[in-house]
């Protein structure tokens, strides 16, 4: 697992409660999930400078939290495994600062929020706006919580990049906080469309020149099989995929990540983004994580 530096770490609080009132769905029956209260220790994460690619990064005053399972790294049914889960956007200002597109300099190779060919990206948008005036930002926060307390009940150490309407941290800063600090980075999003045109993964471009730059070249098959393991949980949970479940996507978190990485997008403008819909994405998320974490046990 993935150790926190030190002088990066400042211990908050011990055997704190993270149970939130948010709940799950069950998945057998469409029910309720029974809440349970969840032991965990929590320690806030200010960014490192000294992190590979920390330079990078324009926005970086905020700090993240890790969750520890149980309350300490002794404690009973902890899988030593830390998830980043990340709530795509809620950065104030983001949208009027720019970063590089890729470590090299080089332009992306396809468009998405910035255009293909744009050596610099926006730090981190604003997100898109739901059918009924909602934020996105808001419904990825519920996604997140939700998640939060899903992984920790099943023992998984959590690392959260958001956990209020805003964070100063940018897409890098995110990033390499979670290449640092975590085994594996989860960011949640939503589609700007509004069709409720499905779920899907940012994969990889198959570009070969992006595909053979670092740390791309060295990650981008680990990015593509965490994300096929989300897809595969939130499509057994219910949630109609959007094509294969898959759409190429040049991102500032991809071209930065050192850990498997995916950004998914959970639906779009026009989805149900109200707290039981957010709690039943979770639960197709915590699926598809454990699912990759037990392939992992497998190929040990």
């Amino acid at each position: 697992m993935k150790r926190v530096k030190a002088s990066s770490v400042i211990l908050a609080g011990l055997l704190a409660s993270v149970m939130s009132a948010m709940p799950a769905f069950g998945q057998e029956a469409g029910g309720m999930e029974e809440a349970q209260d969840v032991a965990a220790s929590q320690e806030v994460v200010n960014f490192d400078e000294s992190w590979q690619w920390a330079s990078s990064s324009e926005i970086h005053t905020g700090s993240a939290v890790l969750y520890r399972a149980g309350g300490s790294l002794e404690a009973p049914g902890r899988k030593n495994f830390t998830v980043c889960v990340n709530a795509g956007h809620g950065t104030a200002g983001g949208e009027g600062v720019q970063t590089l597109s890729h470590p090299d300099g080089t332009p992306k190779v396809t468009g998405g929020t910035n255009a293909e060919g744009a050596v610099y990206s926006t730090a981190i948008s604003s997100g898109m706006t739901f059918l009924d005036g909602t934020p996105e930002a808001s419904a990825n926060l519920m996604t997140a919580l939700a998640l939060k307390e899903l992984l920790l009940q099943d023992g998984y150490d959590v690392l959260m990049i958001r956990e209020s309407d805003d964070v100063q941290l940018d897409n890098i800063a995110r990033t390499v906080m979670a290449n640092n600090c975590a085994d594996i980075h989860v960011a949640i999003h939503f589609d700007s469309t509004q069709s409720d045109k499905g779920v899907y993964f940012c994969s990889v471009p198959s570009d070969a020149s992006y595909r053979q730059m670092e740390p791309v070249a060295s990650h981008w098959q680990e990015h593509m099989a965490l994300g096929q393991s989300l897809i595969q949980g939130l499509a057994a949970n219910g949630f109609a995929l959007f094509g294969d479940g898959t759409l190429e996507m040049d991102l500032t978190q991809t071209s930065y990540s050192t850990i498997p990485s995916v950004d998914i997008e959970v639906g779009d403008g026009a989805s149900d983004h109200s707290q039981e819909a957010c709690a039943a994405r979770a639960r197709g998320l915590r699926d598809g994580i454990s699912l990759y974490y037990d392939s992992l046990q497998t190929a040990q």
